[in-house]
């Protein structure tokens, strides 16, 4: 990275590990202390004790919303849930054009659709008012979109928004097709609400290295989903499920951990790259999954003493626990999300997180530009020479 044409060059460790990129106040990930927060906020606390639509409005706002402003807030909310009939029926069609691509492939294709369809302008252009409404909009979408895809993908017609059930409930409500109870809303909330923002995750870094640009909110979203698509970033809930089908049982866990290992595999739900000990949010996930009950929570708290165990053997200076990823799977089947709408699910919290950040970095006015250490060939002499 090189920071000025004068400066000698700073060669950074792989994946920018360890690299403090930019100065934020919307949270942070204390990996040693195995804590995170949402600005002042212990996030896992707001996860218990707050609805989806206060956390947000922390996130964009930065303050918790309080009597007369959380019920307005929350109209604010359920009125960008609404999305005009004729809007819905464009992207209806531009969806459709996708041949029934997986959900967030579709997100990324009709998300830039939206964007040019609301005539979303560059943030470099754009005072605050206009940009926060359109943070609000554009992540009010997302749930709408997804559920879209997936409906047209089965040869369903899309259900439309229910704003009365709030964020969480209208999601569960256009993803099953019927009114969520209160439990799978208050159980896919918390998940939700822990997984809105996770420090300069790549989606995130994704989405603010656009924004730096001054383009327009949409094409910094759509950059984030790309990056979320990745199955190192949020393709793992869905991985982490199939690994407790592989086991079956809890007397198969111990072997299926050491095969794992033996073959080279990651094993799926355990590891993380900050936390070097528990994952506050696997730690509520679970009390969540034990909560809701059922055969699937069971396996998985009893097979995650067994896979300790074997880590703990292998690797005895580094304790691999379970991650967000292994109870966000459990949780997420427990409510009725399907595992191909995992990463989906993810994308509705997620994007909350991104409108700020991208918000964030439109206030810098400087582009991101780091350098690059050339390793090929040397150039000849020719090719060398200034133009």
């Amino acid at each position: 990275m090189t920071t000025s044409a004068t400066t000698e060059p700073i060669v950074t460790p792989p994946g920018l590990a360890g690299v403090i990129v930019a100065q934020t106040e919307i949270g942070d990930v204390r990996g040693a202390e195995g804590f995170f927060h949402y600005r002042q906020h212990d996030a896992t606390g707001l996860a218990r004790e707050r609805t989806f639509e206060d956390v947000w409005h922390l996130m964009l706002h930065g303050e918790l919303p309080e009597g007369e402003r959380r019920a307005a807030w929350a109209a604010e909310v359920a009125e960008a849930l609404v999305i005009p009939a004729q809007l819905r029926e464009r992207l209806i069609a531009v969806m459709r054009a996708s041949g029934g691509a997986d959900p967030l492939v579709t997100l990324r294709t009709a998300l830039s659709a939206y964007g040019a369809l609301t005539d979303d302008r560059p943030l470099w252009d754009s005072d605050e008012q206009t940009k926060q409404r359109a943070a609000l909009r554009t992540a009010a979408v997302v749930p709408w979109l997804v559920t879209a895809a997936h409906a047209l993908a089965n040869g369903r017609e899309p259900a439309a928004p229910r704003p009365e059930l709030g964020y969480v409930g209208s999601y569960l409500a256009m993803l099953t097709g019927s009114t969520p109870s209160a439990r799978h809303v208050a159980a896919l909330s918390r998940y939700l609400v822990l997984t809105i923002d996770h420090g300069f995750n790549n989606s995130t870094f994704t989405a603010r290295t656009v924004a730096s640009t001054g383009t327009d909110l949409t094409s910094c979203l759509v950059a984030g989903v790309g990056a979320l698509a990745g199955p190192l970033h949020g393709g793992a809930p869905s991985r982490a499920l199939d690994a407790l089908d592989e086991i079956g049982s809890v007397e198969r866990a111990e072997g299926w951990a050491r095969a794992q290992l033996a073959a080279g595999q990651r094993v799926m739900g355990f590891g993380h790259a900050i936390y070097r000990g528990v994952d506050p949010r696997s730690e509520l996930l679970k009390e969540t999954a034990i909560e809701l009950g059922g055969p699937t929570a069971e396996l998985a708290v009893a097979a995650e003493s067994e896979v300790v165990k074997v880590l703990d053997e292998a690797k005895p200076d580094r304790p691999l626990r379970a991650n967000v990823e292994y109870y966000a799977g459990v949780v997420m089947d427990a409510c009725g999300v399907p595992r191909e709408m995992f990463t989906p699910t993810f994308a509705c919290s997620r994007v909350v997180g991104w409108t700020a950040h991208v918000l964030e970095q439109s206030h810098d006015r400087k582009i991101i530009r780091p350098g690059s250490r050339y390793v090929g060939p040397l150039p000849d002499a020719v090719s060398a020479r200034p133009v």
